[in-house]
């Protein structure tokens, strides 16, 4: 899966180089589209707003979604038969909109896409298709994070009564912890196959083979997204703030002394030639460290200092400053997915030019 620049959303540390990055995007143009990658960008320069105050962040923001947004409340383009969890993220950025200004065209069009999820294909234990037809019965980490935040987001806001909707958010969580979690680690693999007949699924679980960064880096944030919405009284709450404790213990064990993490977190292959220090997924889970000791979900002293040597391994290494001024972002693996057999041989010969950690510039692999 792309994604165009989560660690945009890393700089809550300091305002300026949030800001830099914003100006960067805001200089080079963003095409408007409904993709989650555009989507997740925004969160960013919600945050740029909010810690500087421009209003040319919230301008900007404002003219790409209302690119999407037409004045009777329905999204441009929208295909109501096309079942994608990627495509329902963008229900978040509406409702911030709708939080905002007040006006009723962003509520109608996220309520788009919560009619759609209620359409959604499901598994036959009740979890959403990652995407309907391409991946049946398959759950992903990275579904989560594009529906089951939103999902949560909205139930709050206008249903928070509902106690079938909550239940039926916290099975999405459920599911995919009792398919993907390796309990000796504490890690979780990119996903199952609910029905065992995909090329990559376990013949007995169901599971993805390979513990895929970024995967885990989606899920870690949807926890920090629907935690602070959960009703208090909702039993599933606890168990929520299990999984995220659990997993960030996981990830402070598997951080590298460098302060980052491996794009592929199998203990066998850190250290791997065809591996390597990832920057998008090092990123979510810096952010993670440091919103969840600001949320008092984690302990300050155990995780301020891993996320502080994350975060300056992303600054130092990873933001490249270009002659006219604008940042780029590199060592970001471009695409990760469950198309082929998802082993890591197949999916280190398919390689496209980043940056590499640890050496200079050289083709890396997707996966």
């Amino acid at each position: 899966m792309k994604l165009l620049l989560l660690p945009l959303a890393v700089g809550v540390a300091t305002a300026t180089p949030l800001a830099i990055m914003a100006d960067s995007f805001i200089k080079r143009g963003v095409p408007s589209s409904i993709n989650y990658s555009q989507m997740v960008l925004y969160g960013g320069f919600e945050l740029a707003y909010n810690l500087t105050g421009d209003e040319k962040y919230a301008s900007w923001y404002r003219g790409q979604i209302d690119a999407l947004v037409q004045n009777d409340g329905t999204i441009k383009d929208w295909d109501y038969e096309k079942y994608s969890l990627d495509n329902y993220r963008m229900g978040n950025n509406l409702l911030y909109w709708y939080e905002k200004t007040g006006e009723s065209k962003y509520k109608s069009a996220a309520s788009i896409i919560r009619q759609q999820i209620n359409r959604h294909p499901r598994t036959p234990t009740g979890g959403f298709w990652h995407r309907d037809p391409v991946y049946p019965n398959q759950m992903w980490l990275d579904g989560i994070f594009m529906a089951d935040s939103f999902y949560a987001k909205w139930t709050s806001k206008f249903d928070n009564e509902n106690t079938t909707a909550w239940d039926d958010i916290a099975l999405q969580y459920d599911n995919i912890e009792a398919h993907t979690r390796n309990p000796k680690t504490g890690l979780m693999v990119h996903g199952y196959d609910e029905s065992k007949v995909a090329v990559w699924a376990d013949p007995v679980t169901g599971a993805a083979p390979l513990v895929w960064d970024r995967a885990v880096g989606w899920y870690f944030l949807s926890l920090l997204e629907v935690i602070p919405v959960w009703p208090q009284t909702h039993p599933a709450r606890k168990r929520l703030i299990d999984y995220f404790t659990t997993l960030a213990t996981a990830l402070k064990k598997t951080q590298d002394t460098s302060g980052g993490w491996w794009l592929i977190m199998d203990e066998q292959y850190v250290g791997d030639e065809k591996n390597y220090i990832e920057s998008s997924g090092s990123a979510m889970f810096t952010y993670g460290f440091l919103k969840g000791v600001r949320l008092g979900l984690l302990d300050r002293g155990q995780y301020l200092a891993p996320a502080q040597k994350g975060y300056d391994l992303l600054v130092n290494k990873f933001v490249v400053e270009k002659d006219d001024g604008t940042v780029d972002w590199e060592g970001t693996v471009e695409v990760g997915s469950l198309s082929s057999d998802a082993s890591y041989e197949v999916s280190s010969r398919e390689t496209i030019p980043l940056h590499n950690f640890y050496g200079d510039d050289q083709k890396t692999n997707l996966l």
